[in-house]
């Protein structure tokens, strides 16, 4: 057995190999357990082995925020205890080669790792109460930032008809960009193979999705076990209740690498204004052809956006959509660089707290030092 099955690839090694970790083997992380995590590495004997490991002071000091800390997917240099009391030691993390974030929930200004290192992104949704176009903006835009490739499953195909499952991918594919958009029944073992043919060995897979689209029935039938506790739909709803609860990486026999999440209720943006602007190509071009280049898009003569919308080439959604991102990234943006200029002055507060601290200490020893007087 190889670390390829794991992910491993030359880059991660001449990354591994650039480290003063000689002590250390390359291990990837599959479960966040708060405290601590389950890691996976290849033994002297090939075989894969799984351990529970603790991060090193180190490398929680260094980190300059939670999303440089160690997540699931991520790779890292691991110390093996000696024996089987001590601690198996988290020394370094691995640049990532890819990452897939959102901005924490709530007014913060800071980065939560969802899945790391991951090659492919699948959205999992239906075409029924779970449907929403603007949500699905959200997800192509963080897909694009993270450098992964976009995969949407209309997913519970059996309780919609064929024409609304259909309706659901026109809609979808409409927004542009590359990705695939399948049509799946997990309950009924249908369209599966689509999602298998990217799980080809040491490719890393992550699935996303709101909770009770289906996300844990497409790992179970993936599996061919109850990996994931599923629970019953609701009638009225069309929903399940949340059947994952922590994200965990899961090496499939046959190839191919599984991130599980738990359902996400709220897609808000960590990116940058160049990734929406190229999420929204459509909305870019039509803009490029205003009269003015300071145009607001409103009232503004010559506004191509205005004529678009009212002839129905732009849909007014989408166009609203893209403001509405616009404003959050901005928003995203000014909490950053307040954050930066905070860090800023606490870290010229404590340098004069030390240069004082370090006059005080030269001065009480000139005071005891009779050749000062």
């Amino acid at each position: 057995m190889t670390l390829e099955k794991l992910g491993w690839n030359k880059k991660f090694q001449k990354a591994f190999d650039g480290l003063s970790q000689n002590n250390c083997v390359p291990a990837r992380l599959i479960r966040d357990n708060k405290i601590t995590y389950g890691a996976l590495f290849v033994d002297d004997t090939g075989d894969i082995c799984e351990r529970e490991v603790v991060m090193s002071g180190k490398v929680y000091h260094d980190a300059r925020s939670d999303a440089e800390l160690p997540a699931v997917g991520d790779w890292i240099a691991l110390e093996l205890a000696d024996g089987d009391d001590g601690e198996n030691m988290i020394r370094a993390r691995l640049p990532r080669q890819a990452c897939f974030s959102r901005k924490l929930p709530g007014k913060s200004a800071e980065e939560q790792v969802i899945a790391a290192n991951v090659t492919v992104v699948v959205v999992v949704t239906d075409a029924g109460s779970d449907f929403n176009l603007r949500r699905m903006e959200r997800y192509f835009t963080l897909i694009r930032r993270s450098g992964s490739k976009a995969v949407v499953l209309v997913n519970k195909s059996d309780l919609f008809s064929d024409a609304q499952n259909r309706e659901a991918v026109d809609l979808i594919k409409g927004l542009g960009g590359d990705a695939d958009v399948y049509i799946t029944s997990a309950a009924e073992n249908d369209g599966l193979e689509v999602l298998r043919k990217y799980l080809a060995l040491g490719v890393s897979v992550t699935l996303v999705g709101s909770s009770g689209v289906g996300k844990s029935t497409l790992i179970n039938q993936l599996l061919g076990e109850d990996f994931q506790w599923t629970s019953d739909v609701n009638g009225l709803t069309g929903k399940g209740r949340h059947t994952t609860t922590a994200r965990e990486l899961i090496l499939l026999d046959d190839g191919g690498i599984l991130i599980d999440n738990p359902g996400m209720r709220e897609i808000q943006m960590w990116t940058d204004e160049q990734t929406l602007r190229e999420s929204f190509s459509d909305v870019e071009e039509l803009a490029s052809q205003c009269q003015f280049h300071d145009c607001k898009h409103g009232d503004d003569r010559g506004c191509a956006i205005r004529v678009a919308v009212e002839n129905g080439e732009l849909e007014v959604g989408r166009y609203e959509s893209y403001l509405k991102l616009e404003e959050e990234i901005a928003k995203l943006e000014k909490r950053q660089k307040k954050r930066r200029q905070l860090s800023e002055r606490r870290a010229k507060r404590d340098h004069r707290v030390k240069a004082r601290n370090l006059a005080d200490r030269i001065d009480l020893g000139r005071d005891d030092d009779p050749d000062w007087r």
